[in-house]
């Protein structure tokens, strides 16, 4: 708590704005090009779990204490528990306790300690089945609401922001919370100078929960929702049925350009390594305006850039050459067009295997993929309806961006009906994201991790030697590349 209030000090001494949390303070300054800003920000890590392929201790407490002993920092607050009436004593007592730990914490995880049985538990798809975590009621505090401001999102949305005096909540010191959107505002009939009761959501993201109307000042005026643009000016539209107001401004609003930079360069999508810092440099300067302006960046227009060395340049040059082999759904995820998120640019992408094909499909033809409504329907007619979108298109093509060929199969639910299939190396035909999407389509079910309950392991090159090792200890079949398409192909 202690670095983070002095980082924000500092930066608030500077004229910058303070970083909203610890882990939004961790990530920016992983992304810093100049090693004295990263050396000053004093990051630390804790361990909180050992993968070896070495003889180790068989318990997840014991490992722990081995890595302790090894120099790695352990949480102290790391206990083992051997009875149910042991847990809720523990969790009855970090109620209270945790407020008095180094870090913020809103909760905490249980896990099986035998590492025998985390393998036979397995993972689902986002997390573990022998870890479940538990949240405590978030901590409370009364404040003054000094004035509201807006942010542009990067398709459009506006979001008012509450400025706050400071507050102390679960360690930190919280100064602006978001209010959602317009209804938010008149719901909680906020006026300025309000007194506001303010939570911290999983105890990272602030929010006001309700208002002090006893404590309302005679004179303060009801905030009244902007009606034009905070960063270019342009009057605001409301879309039947939706909560938010939104800038129509969208080639010509600063902000919603650079969020839609942003997005692209995203993990899910393009995977540019570039943080937002990089991205605004580059905006001020004139180099980018859209997603196909990366492509033409050179060296010598990176290197003129404060901060920027060599190294920075190549690592960003090679990443930028590395999207290009990003698969077709990766990049229409990135394209930002409204309402298609990760999955429905997947479920697109399988059922118009070329943006070209997508382009042309009618309301009626999108609407029949799966998944597809009127809603997203409506949304991807307008993207490519418009010149400069189409423009943008043509640009990614010409350097070279996978705009076509997804390799997905049609679902038959019989193929791989009731198998668990683990996936691990590298593969000549498909990549992995390609082959999970396969096995997913003809019924099969994804897992994280060798166990009893795998069916077969689809068996790349430089496979995994641990996964090898408990796939040929359970008698787990492995099947290679080839004998996975016969398969599919059956």
């Amino acid at each position: 708590f202690k670095e983070f209030e002095r980082i924000n000090s500092e930066r608030e001494a500077a004229g910058e704005p303070p970083f909203a949390n610890p882990r939004n303070a961790a990530s920016g300054t992983i992304k810093q090009l100049d090693p004295r800003i990263v050396a000053s920000r004093n990051l630390d890590a804790y361990f909180y779990y050992i993968y070896s392929d070495e003889l180790l201790p068989t318990t997840h407490y014991d490992r722990l204490n081995a890595a302790r002993e090894w120099g790695f920092k352990i949480s102290d607050a790391v206990t083992l528990c051997r009875t149910r009436e042991e847990v809720y004593a523990f969790i009855d007592h970090f109620d209270t306790e945790r407020l008095n730990l180094p870090v913020a914490t809103d909760g905490i995880v249980l896990k099986v300690n035998s590492l025998a049985q985390q393998e036979e538990l397995g993972f689902t798809a986002k997390s573990p089945r022998w870890a479940i975590s538990y949240k405590y009621q978030a901590e409370r505090a009364r404040t003054r609401l000094r004035y509201v401001s807006y942010q542009v999102g990067r398709t459009g949305a506006i979001t008012p922001v509450a400025n706050l005096d400071p507050v102390l909540i679960s360690g930190t010191v919280v100064r602006r919370a978001s209010l959602h959107n317009a209804d938010f505002i008149a719901e909680k009939d906020l006026h300025e100078g309000d007194y506001v009761y303010v939570e911290k959501g999983g105890e990272i993201i602030p929010k006001i929960v309700g208002v002090d109307t006893d404590s309302r000042a005679i004179d303060g005026q009801r905030i009244v929702f902007t009606e034009v643009c905070p960063d270019c000016g342009s009057a605001l539209v409301r879309e039947q049925g939706e909560a938010a107001y939104y800038c129509p401004n969208a080639e010509g609003c600063p902000q919603q350009q650079k969020g839609r930079l942003e997005h692209y360069c995203g993990r899910k999508a393009a995977d540019i390594n570039i943080g937002p810092e990089t991205i605004e440099l580059l905006y001020s300067r004139d180099m980018i305006r859209t997603v196909a302006d990366f492509y033409h960046l050179t060296e010598g227009q990176l290197l003129s850039l404060p901060g920027f060395k060599q190294r920075a340049a190549t690592k960003l040059l090679d990443s930028i050459e590395a999207s290009k082999a990003r698969p077709y759904s990766a990049i229409l995820f990135g394209l930002g067009i409204r309402f298609v998120g990760e999955t429905v640019a997947k479920k697109l992408a399988g059922a118009h295997p070329s943006i070209d094909a997508l382009a042309a499909a009618t309301a009626e033809e999108l609407i029949r993929t799966d998944e597809i409504g009127e809603r997203i329907a409506a949304s991807v007619l307008h993207f490519f309806s418009l010149p400069q979108n189409r423009q943008m298109i043509e640009q990614l093509r010409a350097v070279g961006i996978k705009l076509e060929g997804e390799a997905t199969v049609a679902p038959t639910g019989d193929r791989l009906a009731g198998k668990t299939v683990v996936i691990s190396g590298t593969f000549e035909h498909h990549s992995r994201d390609e082959y999970k999407a396969i096995v997913e389509a003809n019924g099969g079910r994804m897992a994280g991790s060798v166990s009893s309950k795998t069916s077969f392991v689809l068996a790349g090159t430089d496979m995994g030697p641990s996964k090898r090792e408990k796939a040929e200890k359970l008698g787990v079949q492995l099947m290679s590349e080839e004998e996975f398409l016969r398969l599919i192909e059956t």
